[in-house]
């Protein structure tokens, strides 16, 4: 019989491709980890991973058992959501992580539905960019994510996580007030070619999308100024040192005194926000009135 703890570890070592960094995320020794893999290979009488200097990797064996973990794991979810249900989920508590202008614009509000139609269900809130969210809903380390699309994100019909559309918006290009198409009414992104650049770190979502808007105009940005905090991204581009894509909700409340903002000219590139738990989470009823209320906030 297979245990479903070993499924647990046999994805987290797949997710995270070393032994340590999958201990480190279910808070077990690597030891203990290998441990269980080996067990997990005794159960079914087949080698599960194989390890190598660049981390492991799943044998075809693994693999097959990893696609079939997926299920279990969702229905296991399921399960614990239909008891919950039974036993009435009146009150409970539920972790959630969201980038900061998600907090802002979908969670604060959601929270605040929450407290007038489910006074139960108490949330707690964590800031974390989407690339980290995502994979803190898969460790069990929070229970719902506000996460973007970037390159690399989980696939929307990947098998471990439940997506639920909540908004996109479109970046503006901010431009120092003295810029030379500060009085554009739309900017053609290829113009801004030989600018230099102020964005997000490598990793950031918007990070990925600023570079592939750039690539699909035909260049690739000078980034020369780096900050993940959108409002000292204007201030840089209000003192003249570079010009930045920043997404329009980002802009909200922040002092825009000495730039330009500008519309992109033809298909703006585009910030593409979701809710995410763990597929077969989705309708406990401690985290379907979150998802809910995220919902309502975002229309």
């Amino acid at each position: 019989m297979i245990e479903a703890r070993r499924l647990h570890i046999l994805r987290a070592v797949a997710d995270h491709r070393t032994v340590t960094a999958a201990a480190a995320a279910l808070y077990l020794t690597p030891s203990a980890v290998s441990q269980q893999l080996t067990a997990l290979e005794q159960e079914t009488g087949h080698r599960l991973v194989e390890r190598g200097t660049k981390g492991v990797r799943l044998t075809p064996a693994g693999e097959i058992l990893l696609s079939h973990t997926n299920l279990v794991l969702a229905q296991l979810e399921r399960a614990e959501a239909e008891l919950a249900a039974y036993g009435s989920g009146a009150a409970g508590r539920v972790d959630l992580a969201s980038f900061a202008t998600g907090i802002g614009l979908v969670v604060a509000p959601a929270l605040a539905r929450l407290a007038r139609t489910a006074p139960g269900i108490r949330v707690r809130v964590q800031d974390a960019e989407g690339d980290a969210s995502l994979p803190m809903v898969l460790d069990r380390e929070t229970d719902v994510a506000v996460a973007v699309e970037y390159r690399g994100a989980p696939r929307p019909d990947d098998p471990r996580l439940t997506r639920v559309p909540l908004y996109a918006e479109p970046f503006d290009a901010v431009l120092p007030r003295g810029h030379r198409l500060a009085g554009a009414d739309r900017v053609p992104l290829g113009e801004l070619a030989g600018d230099t650049w102020i964005g997000p770190f490598p990793g950031n979502p918007c990070h990925d999308v600023v570079v592939l808007a750039c690539e699909h105009a035909g260049f690739e940005p000078g980034m020369e100024h780096f900050s993940d905090d959108f409002s000292a991204v204007v201030a840089l581009a209000s003192a003249g040192v570079g010009v930045a894509l920043v997404p329009r909700s980002a802009l909200l409340g922040t002092a825009l005194d000495g730039v330009a903002v500008q519309p992109i000219e033809g298909t703006a590139p585009t910030r593409r926000v979701f809710a995410a738990v763990r597929r077969g989470a989705e309708e406990h009823p401690l985290i379907r009135p979150v998802l809910d209320a995220l919902l309502e906030a975002a229309a």
